[in-house]
């Protein structure tokens, strides 16, 4: 595998340079949302319902995002008669067991095994082989916009793929294990692997993006959760095929390099990371999820800051007296400000990062 990864010097740096712009900001993203407050939990779930869209699209579904969320909102009363809607339910449930469970899911062969399983739940036709690996020989091909489809890649041949994925397991474990190797490239040269070896008869490219937010979720990139992975390669489709292909055109010689892999990866990280600060930036220009009486007790701590409850009401005779309390305590709960000190000595300060 290490072979593989052996880049010029230029790629070297760029690598380097966009491993610290992404490390960096997954340091400050920790810090900024320690606590979740109404708008990150809002772009939580349009970035849920993106990366639904966006992955099964890639794979030749037609649904919307606003038809896909009408979909899992009516899930329960819904018959999920399209394979369309069975790919999307799927990916929606093995995407949220992921969300949830991600500390505790271990990369192992049986794991992938159950989240291709789980994948593949509502996909009739796909019962025979879930969880199974792949008995006949398939091809990686791209389904365009206009209904076109071009092979990219020939895969790995069934006989091989127990051993290859034997071996990509190990060397990734082993590498995050250790600290010789960067996790950012430990997780995109496991994409490569695992999109080669194609180890199932279908789910493959689904999969390859489920199990990266997982990786990515356990090794600390969790601001994925807030912007979509999926929605990205979607975005950048042409790319993300021409990265694969220039890869593959060598698979199994000594010239294999994924060198435009690994940068069409980091790129996608960074690209997120762009949108995300874009989304915050505007969030905080507007005030939040702030009503006008909100707005114009958080304006007055700016001004005054610290200052105690009964300032506010002083100043701002037209509230009432509770009405400002709780407005106080949803302002806390917003990360808009801060309280210090209790009962009668207590006092609230804007955030400073606001």
């Amino acid at each position: 595998m290490e072979r593989k990864l052996q880049f010029d010097f230029l790629a070297t740096q760029r690598v380097i340079q966009k491993i610290g712009q992404i490390d960096q900001f997954k340091g400050e993203w920790k810090l900024l949302a320690k606590d979740e407050n109404r708008y990150l939990k809002e772009l939580r779930k349009i970035a849920t319902i993106q990366s639904i869209g966006s992955s099964t699209r890639i794979e030749g579904s037609s649904l919307t995002d606003a038809e896909i969320a009408s979909l899992i909102k009516n899930m329960k009363v819904s018959k999920l008669e399209s394979r369309d809607e069975q790919e999307v339910v799927g990916y929606f449930e093995t995407l949220e067991t992921i969300l949830d469970q991600y500390e505790t899911i271990d990369l192992s062969i049986s794991n992938i095994h159950g989240l291709h399983k789980l994948l593949l739940k509502y996909s009739s036709k796909d019962h025979r082989h879930w969880g199974k690996y792949k008995e006949l020989t398939n091809k990686v091909v791209a389904t365009y916009p206009d209904g076109t489809t071009r092979v990219i890649f020939n895969t790995t041949e069934p006989f091989l793929v127990e051993k290859e994925m034997t071996e990509l397991l190990e060397w990734t474990n082993k590498g995050f294990s250790g600290d010789e190797i960067h996790p950012l490239i430990v997780i995109a040269a496991f994409v490569y692997e695992f999109l080669s070896i194609h180890p199932y008869q279908d789910g493959n490219g689904r999969l390859s993006r489920l199990l990266t937010n997982l990786l990515l979720l356990k090794y600390g990139y969790k601001f994925v959760l807030y912007v979509s992975l999926e929605n990205d390669i979607e975005n950048r489709k042409k790319e993300y095929y021409q990265a694969l292909m220039e890869g593959q055109k060598d698979r199994y010689k000594d010239s294999e390099n994924m060198v435009q892999w690994v940068q069409f990866f980091l790129n996608g990280l960074s690209g997120m990371i762009q949108k995300l600060e874009l989304k915050l930036k505007e969030y905080k220009n507007i005030g939040g999820y702030l009503n006008g009486r909100q707005k114009q007790i958080l304006n007055f701590i700016r001004e005054n800051q610290p200052v105690k409850t009964s300032d506010i009401a002083q100043k701002m005779t037209d509230f009432n007296l509770e009405t400002i309390k709780k407005d106080l305590q949803y302002l806390v709960r917003e990360l808009e400000i801060d309280k210090l000190g209790n009962n009668r000595a207590r006092v609230y300060i804007a955030r400073k990062d606001k």
